[in-house]
């Protein structure tokens, strides 16, 4: 009788073959764990007839199909978190474009508008100084 065992999806699972003794009915319990609890459970691979050297190796080589596609599972999501934080970055970024270009435009405001009060300055300067001639001169005549 075949025994099967859940191990917590955090721990590595090997799994060791020996064909070499095939003519003993009775394998060791621990020889083919059927240990992939992340997969669905139609993808499980269904344990082999000892007494078939073929079966075995198709066993084999399902459990390792079943590792690849673990693998490659993980990959996806890696991938896919990398993928949210370049999205994250990418958004941030455009924010910040837009920020700067913002403060580009507020700061063009600002210059023109400093020029603008440069410019009604001096001309407040140049007409304070004609009044002061002015007035000094009725002050001279009077």
């Amino acid at each position: 009788m075949i025994s099967t065992a859940r191990v917590p999806a955090d721990k590595p699972v090997r799994i060791a073959f020996s064909l070499d003794n095939a003519s003993d009915d009775t394998p060791p319990e621990d020889a083919i764990p059927l240990v992939f609890p992340e997969l669905d459970q139609q993808l499980q691979p269904l344990a082999p007839c000892h007494d078939s050297v073929e079966s075995m190796q198709v066993f084999k080589q399902h459990c390792q199909i079943a590792e690849e596609y673990n693998e490659v599972r993980k990959e996806i999501a890696l991938l896919e978190e990398r993928k949210k934080e370049l999205i994250a970055k990418l958004d941030q970024a455009e924010r910040e474009k837009v920020d700067a270009a913002q403060l580009a435009r507020e700061f063009e405001e600002l210059m023109e508008e400093n020029r603008t009060l440069k410019l009604a300055q001096s001309q407040c300067v140049e007409q304070l100084e004609k009044l002061r001639i002015q007035y000094q001169k009725r002050q001279g005549s009077s």
